[in-house]
């Protein structure tokens, strides 16, 4: 991976005609199979360097602009539409390229990034709950935001939310999603509730009985007693 003038990343493929199952001999060579395509051009089947890629994933976003050239040609810019990562390692298998045009806008989704402290976190321990991670925009190429960051300093109770509204939203970026969608919020801990002592089905029955019990023999044993005192 290098950088150009335009300070987009670059990578560098070769066409490929190695295709189904055949291309597990091609992974073993350290090359990853991929696809280019877009705009109504015919799909292209490449190769790239194994590492090459897995290093521009490791320093550029997902949004990131790549500039591709297949075998030397010109350099034309891409985004990675779609990795299939194995399911146990996470390696990448397969990378679908999108030829894009900077004329014209895209329409991509976003991570949302929280920043500084909340205290109903920090003081009343609660847990920070995410419900919505990404957001929809359209934006031209140049302008398209690798995230966008947002301060949860204002969740400093339970009932406080973060909403979409509350983005700071570039002015050449157009926000799709929907404003009042919630993505931050706080859930107050869960306080442990002693469990009440379990009752067998039977025992107050059989307790109450033998007080009874006990109460009338007390009970009989001074009658008697007073009569043999008064004899």
């Amino acid at each position: 991976m290098s950088t150009a003038t335009s300070a987009r990343p670059t990578l560098s493929a070769e066409p490929r005609e190695i295709i189904g199952k055949k291309v597990a001999g091609l992974r073993r060579d350290g090359r990853l199979p991929a696809v280019v395509f877009g705009h109504g051009e015919s799909s292209e089947s490449v190769s790239i360097d194994t590492h090459e890629f897995e290093q521009l994933r490791r320093h550029v976003g997902s949004n990131a602009l790549i500039d591709l050239s297949i075998h030397g040609e010109k350099a034309r810019p891409v985004l990675v539409s779609a990795i299939q990562v194995h399911p146990v390692n996470r390696r990448p298998l397969h990378v679908d390229l999108f030829l894009v045009r900077m004329t014209e806008e895209l329409t991509v989704d976003v991570q949302l990034i929280p920043i500084g402290t909340s205290r109903a976190v920090v003081d009343e321990g609660g847990t920070l709950l995410h419900p919505t991670e990404h957001v929809r925009i359209k934006a031209l190429l140049d302008h398209l935001p690798q995230s966008i960051e947002y301060a949860i300093d204002s969740l400093v109770d339970f009932d406080a939310v973060i909403k979409v509204s509350d983005l700071a939203i570039p002015s050449d970026v157009t926000l799709l999603t929907d404003p009042e969608e919630i993505i931050a919020k706080v859930q107050q801990p869960r306080v442990e509730v002693e469990p009440e002592p379990e009752v067998v089905e039977g025992e107050e029955g059989a307790e109450a009985a033998a007080e009874g019990e006990a109460a009338e023999s007390g009970g009989e044993g001074s009658s008697e007693g007073e009569g043999s005192s008064e004899g």
